[in-house]
Formats: C-alpha cells, structure tokens, sequence
C-alpha cells in the first residue's frame, strides 16, 4: 500500500488509539490529481454529519478541509471547491463503534494518510486523543536521542 498523501502533523497532535480504512466518494478529476500526488492534508479532519434526508437516521462520515487542486489536464470545471467535502464509505456497524467511542471518552477521528489500494483510493484514518504539551516534547527529545544513536552507530563502522 504505497502512501500517496500522509498528515505527518496528525501522529505529533494526537495520540492515535485505533485505525480504520474508509473508501471516499471523489469526482472523476479529483482522483487523478490524488493519484497524481496533488493532495493536502494539513488541518484535515473526520466528522460525523446527519444526512439531510429525514429518513437515514445513520449518520455519516465526512473528510472536511483537504485541498484536491483541479487536475491540470481536465476539462474547465465549473464552480469547484478544492477544500468541498468529501464522503467516506465506511460500514454501518463501523459507524456504531465510532458513535459510541466518541461520544463516550471525548475522542477525535483524524485522517492519518491516502493510498492506493487495488486501483481504489482508499483513507486511512484514527480516533486520537489530543496530546498536551509536554508529551510533544518527550516525543521531540526521543527522536533527537534517537538520530544522535544512528549517528554514532554509523560512525562506529
């Protein structure tokens, strides 16, 4: 599964608990500048929307403020919101688990990255936890200790 798109900010903010894959319901031109590497994910998030029609009384998943650019090649495309959102194909009892994890401990679903997955799009996305301040900085410090470990490693050989 190569990453074509990953919100590299989302593992720094957030505490990822569990991933879940979702397919995403795209216009024909978007999946070619997706595929293409045209993509954002910075500042993107999931949420769940209650559908307009009265009679769905599931809710459904929405990925809200990721930047798809109009592919260049495409024919002119009239009134197109690079940052529209996007619907997530997920199934019902997925949907059920996620409205009771999120009502119940205060969680929020974050998209961690964009792949191809057998010639579908496919997003991959987690319930976090909004990590504090200070867990940041014990990531920072790990990974400086860690590059300074590589470092001598490589230079012992």
């Amino acid at each position: 599964m190569p990453a074509i798109a990953v919100n590299k900010k989302a593992r720094f903010d957030y505490e990822i608990l569990e991933k879940y894959e979702a397919g995403l319901v795209l216009l024909g031109h978007e999946v070619k500048s997706i595929k293409t590497g045209h993509v954002n994910m910075k500042g993107s998030f999931v949420v769940l929307k209650q559908p307009k029609n009265r009679s769905k009384k599931m809710p459904e998943l929405y990925l809200i403020n990721t930047h798809v650019p109009k592919y260049k090649y495409a024919a002119s495309v009239v009134d197109y919101d690079p940052y529209r959102s996007r619907k997530l194909l997920i199934k019902k009892s997925e949907i059920r688990k996620l409205i009771g994890k999120k009502q119940e401990q205060g969680l929020t679903l974050v998209p961690l990255k964009i792949y191809t997955k057998r010639n579908l799009l496919k997003l991959e996305f987690g319930l976090g936890r909004g990590k504090k301040k200070y867990d940041k900085r014990k990531d920072i410090k790990k990974r400086e200790l860690d590059r300074k470990v590589s470092g001598m490693l490589k230079r012992r050989k």
